[in-house]
């Protein structure tokens, strides 16, 4: 069995994400801070967003960020002294126990130093400030589940997989046919049982048997 992406480990494998990106501006000692918490697949997501964000803000000093999204992690300061934005932005993202999330924060320097704990402080309540009261959805860990079958069963699974709104992830042809399926993690045990009844017990898990 394949773990797609892995999360912070908890009894019911869900954690939280964002239903819809939020936004926070502040203004301190003549610098703008536009933060911006933006809901990601995972890092690739994660790279267009900040691309998109640098088009928007050309004149933009900064753009720094921190990256949760299932196991993928990461964080710049963007040319900021070390330590003192991508950092504080990614343990803000663990304080509020997110996973999925993009958080940037775009600077535009207004000719005042704020220092390294000026720094620290303005990104954090920058980014905090968009989180307060944003709204959440749970996250719930995927996973790839492998079904071995005949020929005459293909239909019958290709037909469950649609109604129970799973995605078929692929598929090989040989002597017998083997589908992947991506699925929440807490409904393998569920599925596999299913899968037995639709195929009258012929479908085996090579993963798991």
């Amino acid at each position: 069995m394949k773990l797609v992406f892995i999360i912070k480990i908890n009894p019911f494998n869900v954690t939280h994400t964002l239903s819809t990106t939020v936004t926070a501006e502040l203004e301190i000692r003549k610098s703008r801070f536009i933060a911006q918490a933006i809901p990601v697949a995972d890092r690739d997501a994660a790279m267009a967003e900040l691309r998109r964000l640098r088009d928007e803000h050309p004149a933009a000093t900064h753009v720094c960020w921190a990256l949760l999204a299932g196991g993928q992690s990461g964080m710049s300061d963007d040319g900021e002294p070390s330590g003192t934005a991508g950092r504080p932005i990614l343990e803000v993202l663990r304080h509020h126990d997110l996973d999925g999330v993009l958080a940037a924060v775009v600077r535009y320097y207004g000719g005042v130093k704020l220092g390294a704990g000026g720094l620290v402080r303005a990104y954090t309540d920058a980014i905090a400030t968009a989180l307060q009261d944003a709204p959440r959805v749970e996250r719930i860990a995927q996973k790839e589940l492998v079904i071995e079958i005949g020929y005459p069963e293909e239909a019958r699974v290709r037909h469950w997989i649609e109604q129970e709104g799973h995605t078929l992830a692929g598929s090989e042809y040989g002597m017998t046919v083997r589908l992947t399926i991506r699925l929440p993690a807490n409904v393998i045990d569920a599925a596999r049982d299913a899968l037995r009844d639709v195929t009258q017990g012929r479908g085996g898990f090579p993963d798991h048997d």
